[in-house]
């Protein structure tokens, strides 16, 4: 049976992956910083496209789509919700 989500286990796991962010960050090139962020705009570009011709699509669907893991389809549509 589904137990669902453990919000401490998630809570560890975003404080450790920010973590991981900020030291990226540190010694990341700022050219390939600049890259990054452009790639992801035009990642999130395609999610709208996407979107606008299946406005139902579930995570999986978009994930299928666009050629990204269901983790990865499921943190665009959370990041473009926060940033309506």
């Amino acid at each position: 049976m589904d137990e669902g989500v453990d919000p401490t286990s998630m809570c560890q796991s975003l404080v450790h992956k920010v973590a991981q962010s900020k030291q990226l960050m540190a010694v990341a090139d700022p050219d390939i910083l600049i890259l990054f962020e452009s790639w992801l705009d035009e990642l999130e570009e395609e999610v709208l496209d996407f979107l606008k011709a299946n406005q139902d699509a579930a995570p999986r669907e978009l994930a299928e789509n666009l050629g990204i893991s269901e983790s990865g389809a499921s943190f665009l549509l959370a990041k473009l919700t926060k940033n309506k």
